[in-house]
């Protein structure tokens, strides 16, 4: 699974300026970056923080979007938000034949820039976040699916959810709740994967191509340490110190 994101204005703007477009750059600062709710230090995906996109439409150029697709079969806002927390996350093996998700899979798939994400393990009836990184520290590249959708009583609004995949084997041993079926993890792009997500689908054949990209990513490439808490009265909310490491002297996790 992937609730839980830091996202800095520096990891949302990687693809931006790596062709060195600094007006676009400029605009984008100007235009966009107001609209988020940047940087995220940390943000739940329940709280449908406002972040950057790169759509297949414009793959240079990002858009604001919610967390949590919206459906094109969505009638109203309140069928809207009865259904947002439902579709954070997109299951990649079945992107193409949920309800929710099958259009936007074949039609607006996208890229979300990350620093990290964090996954709660559970030791001895407690949970403990960790946060999980590149080693290299660059941007994670996230595959997403985005819909634009019409609200009726305030026009067009633009969403998105994280695809997931199997976990690899640090995320196994990582997200180790009981309570699932399997350990997941965010299907996180390499930068020739990344472009090949965002290739269009012009025919049915052509969908196998980014099924084959839906695979873990190698743990050799992530780094981990423990967080302080994300959630209850120990939480102390977005700011910079929450992904720095935090010890837990009971936790036997090696």
């Amino acid at each position: 699974m992937c609730y839980d994101v830091k996202a800095s204005l520096e990891a949302q703007l990687k693809r931006a300026k790596r062709l060195g477009d600094w007006s676009a750059v400029e605009e984008i600062m100007e235009r966009l970056v107001p609209d988020t709710d940047l940087p995220i230090h940390h943000a739940s995906g329940f709280s449908h923080p406002e972040m950057l996109i790169y759509t297949d439409n414009d793959p240079e150029f990002p858009v604001v979007a919610t967390w949590g697709l919206v459906p094109h079969w969505v009638s109203d806002e309140e069928q809207m938000k009865k259904t947002w927390n439902n579709t954070l996350n997109a299951r990649g093996e079945t992107i193409f034949e949920k309800p929710s998700f099958k259009q936007a899979a074949k039609n607006n798939r996208c890229l979300i820039y990350i620093d990290g994400f964090y996954e709660h393990h559970h030791y001895n009836k407690a949970t403990y976040p960790f946060y999980i990184y590149r080693k290299d520290k660059e941007p994670i590249v996230l595959a997403g699916l985005w819909n634009e959708w019409k609200n009726p009583d305030k026009g067009m609004f633009k969403s998105f959810t994280i695809v997931t995949t199997a976990a690899n084997g640090l995320l196994s041993k990582i997200h180790n709740n009981p309570k699932l079926k399997a350990p997941r993890m965010p299907l996180i792009l390499t930068e020739e994967t990344e472009e090949k997500w965002l290739n269009p689908i012009t025919e049915d054949s052509e969908i196998y191509q980014i099924e084959n990209l839906i695979e873990s990513y190698p743990e050799s490439l992530l780094s981990y340490h423990t967080v302080s808490r994300l959630r209850g009265k120990e939480y102390v909310g977005n700011i910079e110190e929450i992904s720095n490491e935090f010890v837990y002297e009971e936790l036997d996790f090696e």
